[in-house]
């Protein structure tokens, strides 16, 4: 476990360097924003912007100064009119997209494990072709769209569901309990358009691999000795068959983070990938990078869990 996180280091480190560069590289600088539409802008004053901004300095030496601070926890200040730290701006929205994240992989898992047990194991059956077509339409249908006809039909036409933000008119004035639910409310839409297509994908992961694991011959074995199915399919097949899935978990997890800036964005949430919009929008560069660096550590996290979840799953590992 030690040397796995030692090894997350260098890792971030060649992440940051790379993400450093390339937005540096992008065509227009955030000066450009503040004095394109501004006629009395001068070249003086663009080039004070500049020094003000640090920008003035060569690329690598710029990277140097951002990983001095980096390292006592400073993501420096933001270039928006407000200058505030970026850190605060992380910290008021990062607890929104962890929340999104985590109740969409759970949704996943919760859902997607039991379609794909009982697609093996009642395998041709109407259960199992109807859930390859749910799959394939999981896997085409875009979650942007799917969020944009949702809204439509559930949010404007019929009024079952908010369609923006997180919280309603008067939200100050709710019991604790009604806050919750409040909140719940809103983000049942963009929980299950983050939660759609990973749904599709593991449900197929896992039936995959159940029916590889239940042709086995220790499964044979098993029921051989007159162990009963539910005890031969939960028992002794569901282990190994789960994984493959805690792989493709752990390499999930820079897809949803990634997926925040698209329905956080439509949706109107306060959170990180909207924040990260914001951010390229206005070409915020300390911003942009505050955000990726906790974007690669979430991932590299998420990789370092699956691990874990490796050595829960097959005792084989832990005891190695």
């Amino acid at each position: 476990m030690t040397k796995r996180l030692l090894m997350m280091i260098p890792m971030l480190i060649g992440i940051t360097l790379i993400s450093f560069a390339v937005i540096h590289l992008a065509p227009g600088e955030p000066t450009d924003l503040q004095t394109d539409l501004n006629p009395e802008a001068s070249q003086e004053l663009r080039e004070k912007l500049r020094v003000q901004y640090g920008l003035d300095k060569p690329l690598i030496v710029q990277y140097f100064n951002w990983v001095t601070d980096l390292a006592r926890f400073d993501f420096g200040d933001s270039f928006a009119s407000d200058r505030r730290p970026v850190r605060d701006k992380i910290l008021e929205r990062l607890p929104i997209t962890i929340t999104i994240n985590l109740l969409a992989i759970v949704s996943i898992l919760a859902i997607s494990i039991p379609i794909g047990i009982y697609s093996a194991v009642r395998q041709g059956s109407w259960f199992d072709k109807g859930s390859t077509v749910f799959v394939f339409i999981g896997f085409a249908m875009p979650s942007f769209w799917l969020a944009l006809i949702l809204m439509d039909f559930l949010g404007v036409r019929y009024g079952l569901v908010p369609v923006t933000g997180i919280r309603s008119l008067g939200y100050e004035y709710m019991s604790g309990g009604r806050q919750i639910l409040d909140i719940l409310h809103h983000l049942l839409l963009p929980i299950f358009v983050s939660a759609f297509g990973g749904l599709a994908g593991f449900s197929r992961y896992m039936r995959s691999n159940m029916l590889e694991v239940i042709r086995q011959d220790y499964i044979l074995t098993a029921r051989a000795k007159g162990l009963s199915e539910k005890r031969v399919i939960m028992h002794h097949a569901l282990r190994n068959a789960l994984l493959p899935v805690v792989t493709i978990l752990g390499l999930s997890v820079p897809g949803l983070i990634g997926g925040s800036v698209i329905f956080e964005t439509i949706f109107a949430i306060p959170g990180m990938g909207k924040l990260f919009f914001d951010g390229v929008m206005m070409r915020d560069y300390p911003l942009i990078m505050g955000v990726l660096v906790i974007g690669a550590v979430l991932t590299l996290i998420g990789n370092l869990l699956a691990d874990v979840g490796y050595a829960v799953v097959d005792p084989r590992i832990r005891n190695s």
